[in-house]
């Protein structure tokens, strides 16, 4: 008799990603695919956007780079002017982050994630989708052995953390996507 077909899914995985055993491969849990979707289409819009502008030459100047990076990044709040959290994060997609993330923290590598987080600048702000994240405070990484159990994202995308929140942040526009409260334990 197989025991696991009678278990909650849940459990399941519980079972068969002990920890210690490398990543979880986020990308084979339910709720990605959703999640590779919705970052898509918000990659899918940036580059059009990002396709409409002059190109930058390559210059020295920091002012002409910032110029490009906040006219890229008033271009997209204009055109997600209604977007709110939750937008890529949704219900689904939270709470299956918040699994695989409670899961890491709680594995061997959780002490050393907590450590590391403690030891970087905490960064605390009030998070809202298509704020710019500001200019003068540090990019907090985000530790490798947590970004080993999330979904990949593309160059454009990157994970950050603030407080225990994770922020989807666009590098080239420096604007917060969407956020996921309370995402760290």
């Amino acid at each position: 008799m197989n025991l696991v077909r009678f278990l909650p899914l849940a459990w399941c995985v519980f079972w068969l990603v002990p920890a210690g055993n490398g990543p979880l491969r986020a990308e084979s849990q339910p709720g990605f695919p959703d999640f590779e979707k919705r970052v898509g289409e918000y990659v899918k819009l940036h580059k059009k956007l990002h396709g409409e502008l002059t190109p930058l030459k390559p210059t020295h100047s920091q002012a002409e780079i910032l110029e490009h990076q906040r006219e890229l990044a008033r271009r997209i709040r204009e055109t997600r002017a209604q977007s709110a959290p939750g937008e890529i994060f949704s219900p689904e997609i939270a709470a299956e982050f918040r699994r695989l993330i409670a899961i890491t923290m709680q594995g061997p590598e959780g002490t050393r994630i907590h450590k590391s987080l403690q030891r970087s600048e905490p960064i605390r702000i009030p998070l809202r989708v298509n704020d710019t994240y500001p200019e003068k405070l540090p990019l907090q990484t985000t530790p490798p052995t947590l970004l080993l159990n999330l979904p990949k994202l593309s160059e454009k995308l990157d994970y950050r953390i603030v407080g225990n929140n994770l922020v989807l942040r666009d590098v080239e526009a420096n604007l917060i996507v969407d956020f996921l409260p309370q995402a760290i334990p």
